[in-house]
């Protein structure tokens, strides 16, 4: 049985996304981290009283055969940090979903709990950090700590366009893929909202190259969606544009 502390290292000995998903959710590598979603979890808000938080670090969801990858930041101290499922139970993924809902690639625009029904097709979500962060905010550290499981999921997943919402997950996502090999274009590509970039690999067994889309999409939090930031026909208008590339009607 891999220790829990150092579950990251054991990210590529992972043989499926199952077992990917079982070594995140074992994880305890941040002492910062499992400290402060282990207190969230033993202090739930009012509106939350009663229920069981995960209290975990936070597998990625959807299938393994995504075309697209969505790549947020980490997850919400009272979203999925308590319901166990990425962008489940909390206002950003209210809007992600109902997005995700209109392009036909969820089964539902709502997203309360980890048991609601809710299903992906052609896209799975994930995130650079697995783990809620005080404020929001994880280390560079806790980010190269998680760095091997994003690294994996790229690895397990073979997506076609990795949907980047934020600069956080755009500079995390750009590190794990120049880690595992990946050629960044130079000058390096910026986060923009609706940016895009190409990266590419040569596999060193096969010859074979491969070659995966970024756009980037400011993310879905309450601070730009309320404010005019990032709106539903902008999230759109990135989530159509990565079907596109892939070829999904």
């Amino acid at each position: 049985m891999t220790d829990p502390t150092r579950a990251p290292s054991a990210a590529r000995s992972a043989g499926t996304l199952g077992d990917l998903d079982a070594l995140v959710g074992s994880c305890r590598a941040c002492p910062r981290l499992v400290a402060w979603r282990e207190e969230v979890a033993a202090n739930p808000r009012a509106s939350f009283a009663g229920q069981t938080y995960w209290g975990r670090a936070v597998p990625g969801f959807g299938p393994a055969d995504a075309r697209i990858l969505v790549v947020g930041l980490a997850p919400a101290a009272h979203g999925a940090n308590r319901t166990g499922r990425m962008f489940t139970g909390d206002r950003s993924g209210d809007v992600l979903f109902a997005a995700l809902h209109r392009a036909g690639l969820a089964s539902q625009p709502h997203a309360v709990s980890a048991d609601d029904g809710l299903t992906l097709s052609g896209i799975r979500i994930t995130a650079p950090v697995h783990c809620a962060p005080p404020a929001n905010k994880p280390t560079p550290g806790e980010r190269d700590t998680c760095a091997p499981f994003l690294q994996r999921e790229l690895e397990l997943v073979h997506p076609q366009v990795a949907m980047v919402l934020g600069a956080f997950g755009w500079q995390a996502l750009l590190a794990s893929l120049a880690a595992s090999g990946w050629s960044i274009p130079r000058p390096r590509p910026k986060f923009g909202h609706g940016a895009e970039a190409v990266v590419s690999r040569v596999d060193p067994d096969t010859g074979g190259r491969s070659e995966l889309i970024l756009l980037g999409c400011y993310h879905v939090s309450q601070q730009n969606t309320f404010t005019g930031t990032l709106t539903p026909d902008m999230l759109d208008a990135v989530i159509g544009r990565a079907k596109a590339l892939v070829g999904l009607p």
